[in-house]
């Protein structure tokens, strides 16, 4: 169960580092937004799903 928690926070960290840099850049390039926006909100979606479920993992084991 631990294994899985650190997958989890690892994958967390990641996705956080890719939204942290990609957020910005789509946003600051002209006409980026309207390509990238589904991709963006997905993004975003699948972050806040990862803090609820390591969430919801790390009680169990705790």
């Amino acid at each position: 169960m631990s294994i899985l928690i650190q997958l989890l926070v690892f994958i967390l960290i990641a996705l956080s580092t890719i939204l942290v840099v990609g957020v910005p850049v789509t946003l600051a390039s002209p006409g980026q937004w309207e390509q990238s926006k589904n991709l963006i909100y997905t993004g975003s979606g699948l972050w806040a799903g990862l803090v609820i479920i390591t969430g919801v993992v790390n009680s169990f084991v705790a």
